[in-house]
């Protein structure tokens, strides 16, 4: 992570040796393994599967990929710059508020998707079996927090938000309803309801902020 840009790094997939050229596209055969990943999980995808939905063998998934996790963190990778490739683009807003809305929104629109699996390759991927890949995952996940509490912090200094805020509680509570979200997808629920949850959660933003942004839009309207 970059912490002058905002930005959550995906994760580094290691240079092969030189040898006999590869006889499939890598990145036709990462969106599959990616998207197989995500519908299963890590636990429940073999190596197996993944060579026959990549359309190679066994021996061209050991040269290219090396082992199973290597293959999951180069898909975790793909995923982080392609559907939840939002939340790059949220850290990006010009206001906190627009930032915790556009990550909510956003952990909705990819859990809810029709044309692919619900719910988040991150969050299926705490619940592996593997503590490493369990933990590369939980990472990834105080690091959106760390980020959030940042950018709260930053916030609070430009005036956005109120110097009483607990900067990481609000992380923490914006990073858990986001979650939540994605764990709700997963398990069925409608976009429609997940907005809801959306909208109820933007409530709890610091009352003092929102009673300061409609007198300064009052004044505003007032001179104009």
């Amino acid at each position: 992570m970059s912490r002058g840009k905002q930005t959550i790094e995906a994760p580094k997939v290691a240079a092969k040796k030189a040898g006999r050229p590869r006889e499939f596209d890598i990145d036709e055969a990462l969106d599959k393994a990616m998207h197989l990943f995500w519908e299963q999980g890590y636990d429940g995808t073999s190596l197996a599967e993944l060579a026959a939905l990549m359309g190679i063998t066994k021996p061209s998934l050991y040269a290219a990929f090396s082992d199973k996790q290597s293959l999951f963190e180069a898909a975790l990778a793909r995923y982080s710059e392609g559907p939840n490739s939002f939340a790059v683009r949220a850290f990006r807003l010009p206001t906190a508020r627009a930032v915790v809305k556009a990550l909510l929104d956003g952990s909705v629109n990819v859990s809810t998707c029709s044309s692919g699996p619900r719910g988040c390759m991150y969050t299926q991927a705490t619940m592996a079996n593997d503590p490493e890949v369990r933990d590369a995952a939980a990472e990834h996940t105080r690091q959106g927090e760390r980020m959030l509490e940042e950018r709260f912090l930053k916030a609070q200094q430009m005036g956005e938000l109120p110097a009483s805020t607990d900067c990481a509680a609000l992380a923490r509570y914006y990073t858990t309803v986001a979650l939540g979200i994605t764990v709700r997808g997963a398990s069925g629920s409608s976009r429609s309801e997940l907005r809801e949850v959306v909208q109820k959660s933007m409530h709890a933003w610091p009352a003092e902020v929102l009673e300061w942004s409609k007198t300064a839009s009052t004044e505003k309207s007032k001179r104009t």
